[in-house]
C-alpha cells in the first residue's frame, strides 16, 4: 500500500526547502560584511581621486565649468 502522508506537513516542508534555496541565493548575492563593503567603497573613492588628479585641463579658462 501507499504511504500515508500529512499534506499540510508536506506543503510546509516544500515551502521550507524553497525558502532555504532563496536564502542561499541571497547570501551569495548580498553576503558581504560591513568591512568588505567599506573597503570596496574606499578603494573606489581612491581610484576616483587618482583619476581626477591625473585629468588634464588643457584649454580651460578661469570660471568655465568642469567637463564631464
Amino acid at each position: 500500500m501507499a504511504e500515508i502522508i500529512n499534506l499540510r506537513a508536506a506543503r510546509k516542508a516544500k515551502q521550507r526547502a524553497e525558502s532555504a534555496a532563496a536564502a542561499a541565493q541571497n547570501r551569495a548575492r548580498f553576503g558581504r560584511g560591513k568591512g568588505a563593503k567599506r573597503s570596496e567603497q574606499a578603494e573606489a573613492e581612491r581610484r576616483e581621486r587618482q583619476l581626477e588628479g591625473a585629468r588634464l585641463e588643457i584649454g580651460r579658462e578661469e570660471g568655465d565649468p568642469p567637463r564631464e
